[in-house]
């Protein structure tokens, strides 16, 4: 069961400073710099002040600090070579081995094992690692890294960073993961609120052949059970190839999406084969018949009473967790701002204006008439998930799922055949051989999603759903987006220069190099060969989706802002909130295209629920994925352009990104390549 509250937690400010740490710093600097040079006075005087803003009364008095300081300063450069090499490797192992307990624990809940026991849950809400920041603070070596190493801003980062060398990018990486001071008790009810809501998201199924209208009729096959909201959505797709039935089994799965919104779902109907379920009356009885070997639970009542605002609670009580960490991060005293600033390294308000440059454009306008005139009818809320332009179309859902099922019938299928995959994928055998070598694939209880290693003798772990008769089509999608993730999360580990750099600058990136593989999984099933139109409708699809995404962002964006505002809202009214700010921006940027006014439909993404206001990485993805792209088709292949990308690590976004395609991060490709991709459609040659 979800708790619908946070711990209380005491959240006051951290404990003052003790009144004689400003005369001790002083003191110390002069002393410091008597012992090891005046050249090293810069560096004494910023690192005693950086661990002076951290030390408590408890951390010992007076000339417990000057012990400290005289012991620890590093006043050569022989030494602080040393001592940077020897926290690289041996945080490298505390940080793997920490994940691999974690990854152990979540196990049950994250795969597809069997039934979930309420001890597994407790397992899953428990963070092993909670407690290092307390414990390096306490046995100081927190305070030897910020006395010796550089805490740097966000400004800095961005005017100072290009003129870096890789070790200063990595001493300010090292110095990062002590820029706060948050208790452990606090990690843990943030890692407790997560996993909850995880768990919530991850049995949000609905089983489409139990919905049926005032007479009875389903429009779905049996079995077929739909996480929401990425199976619901990928439904939606996949009905444009249905020309008998797919308009009805659409405008049937968007009234699901909008109960689910406005939480007047049915409690008894989510992941229940036990009930049907009109979703245009909105009332159930029991099943007709079961298509599922589950067995009905005792004294089942069937029941119309809605959920009772249980998705608004959840998403609560990640807010409420998130907010405990605000009096321990003063430079970035809300998670909206260490989102921003710290995870993404990129200003909201950039980020803001790049969503806004793309929902304003008159691109967005001439797609829809576009998609309208291929339709041959009136665009609907739910069109904005339209992939008609995807080489996809050609092909049924049906006979996609028939192929990838022969293919992979188990996970250990897709596992033994990545080798083959990212050898299509443009690299060499060798190197596909030995990356797929180090990634396990498992089968997910949820929709799926790749977890990195945290060492470099561990392996990445890939999920994905594989139902009973095999890996289905949107399995298989979903795989080959995970595999993207898995083969960054490799190289950017095991063939990196310094481990602390580790990964890409941020989650946006990652997102990016993933849908690159994604975008080829007809051509890594054989069943497309892009030429220059294919190409062209590529591009208006990366376009379409990247608008949808980023007006859906603007809405977790938006519920966040009102959450901080009203940080003492109950379920309903947030719901009331997050309802009218999915109205709002609907209106402002789809209704003028779509025809359609007060849709709902922005607020049924799950990552809104369970992910900490993540959902701004997609956008941000399909800009970067767009960049990547270009530079891979000027390369001629995904492969080795995509190992030289990975390699880069852990820097600034814009950086990153300059290296890799000699252009920062923005929307101006993909709006550029639009433009060409439309006139090129409209000029005759779709």
């Amino acid at each position: 069961m979800i708790s619908t509250t946070v711990p209380a937690i005491a959240a006051a400010a951290p404990s003052d400073s003790p009144a004689w740490l400003a005369e001790a710093v002083a003191a110390l600097e002069e002393e410091l710099v008597a012992a090891h040079g005046e050249a090293q006075r810069e560096r004494a005087r910023r690192g005693l002040g950086q661990v002076a803003d951290f030390w408590r009364a408890e951390d010992g008095d007076r000339e417990t600090f000057a012990a400290f300081a005289r012991e620890h300063f590093a006043g050569d450069q022989e030494s602080l070579d040393t001592m940077f090499e020897r926290f690289e490797t041996l945080l490298e192992q505390l940080d793997g081995h920490m994940l691999e307990i974690l990854i152990e624990f979540r196990r049950q809940v994250h795969l597809d094992l069997g039934p979930i026991r309420p001890y597994d849950e407790l397992f899953a809400a428990y963070n092993p690692a909670a407690h290092l920041g307390d414990d390096l603070f306490d046995n100081k070596l927190a305070f030897v890294v910020l006395l010796n190493f550089p805490l740097t801003t966000l400004e800095q980062r961005l005017a100072e960073g290009e003129q870096w060398t890789r070790r200063q990018w990595a001493e300010a990486r090292l110095a990062d993961r002590y820029s706060k001071r948050v208790p452990a008790e606090v990690q843990q009810a943030l890692s407790r609120a997560g996993a909850e809501a995880d768990q919530y998201i991850a049995e949000y199924n609905v089983w489409m052949h139990h919905l049926v209208d005032a007479e009875g009729t389903r429009l779905f096959p049996p079995g077929l059970r739909l996480l929401s909201h990425w199976n619901l959505c990928d439904e939606i797709k996949a009905s444009y190839s249905d020309p008998e039935q797919g308009l009805a089994k659409q405008r049937t799965i968007q009234r699901v999406m909008e109960h689910i919104v406005r939480q007047t779902i049915p409690a008894v109907v989510i992941d229940n084969p036990h009930v049907d379920w009109d979703p245009v009356a909105n009332t159930v009885r029991p099943a007709a018949v079961s298509d599922s070997d589950r067995p009905a639970p005792e004294g089942l009542e069937v029941s119309d009473a809605p959920e009772p605002d249980r998705r608004y609670a959840t998403l609560l009580s990640t807010f409420r967790a998130a907010r405990l960490v605000d009096p321990y991060s003063p430079t970035a005293p809300t998670l909206i701002d260490r989102r921003f600033d710290e995870n993404r390294e990129i200003p909201e308000e950039r980020v803001r204006a790049m969503f806004e440059q793309v929902l304003s454009s008159p691109l967005l306008g001439e797609v829809a008439a576009l998609i309208e005139e291929r339709l041959g009818r009136p665009l609907e809320a739910f069109d904005i998930w339209y992939n008609g332009f995807r080489p996809r179309g050609e092909y049924g859902e049906q006979e996609l799922d028939r192929l990838v099922a022969e293919r992979y019938p188990t996970a250990a299928a897709y596992e033994q055949d990545m080798p083959r995959l990212l050898e299509e994928l443009g690299f060499t055998a060798e190197r596909a051989r030995r990356i797929a070598a180090d990634i396990v694939v498992e089968p997910a209880r949820g929709s799926g999603h790749a977890w990195g290693a945290g060492m470099r003798d561990a392996k990445s772990r890939l999920r994905t759903r594989v139902l009973q008769n095999g890996m289905d089509y949107k399995g298989f999608n979903i795989a080959v987006h995970e595999m993207g993730h898995n083969v960054e999360q490799t190289i950017s580990l095991d063939e990196i220069d310094h481990t602390l750099l580790q990964g890409v600058p941020n989650t946006a990136f990652t997102e990016a190099l993933a849908f690159v593989f994604q975008g080829r999984d007809l051509e890594l099933l054989g069943l497309s060969s892009p030429d220059e139109t294919t190409r062209a409708l590529r591009v208006l699809d990366d376009f379409w989706g990247a608008a949808e995404i980023a007006a859906v962002a603007l809405v977790d964006m938006e519920v966040w802002r009102w959450m901080y505002a009203h940080p003492e809202a109950t379920p309903a009214e947030l719901k009331e909130a997050t309802l009218g700010i999915a109205r709002r921006i609907w209106n402002r940027y789809w209704a003028p295209v779509i025809g359609v006014e007060d849709s709902e439909l922005l607020a049924v993404y799950s990552h809104m629920i369970d992910s900490f206001l993540y959902l701004p990485d997609y956008p941000i993805g399909h800009f970067i994925a767009h960049q990547i792209e270009e530079q891979v088709e000027k390369a001629g292949a995904v492969g080795p352009e995509f190992e030289r990308m990975a390699r880069t690590g852990n820097v600034a976004p814009d950086l990153w990104m300059k290296q890799a395609t000699g252009a920062p991060v923005g929307p101006e490709a993909l709006l550029a390549a639009t433009r060409r991709a439309l006139d090129r459609v409209r000029g005759g040659a779709s």
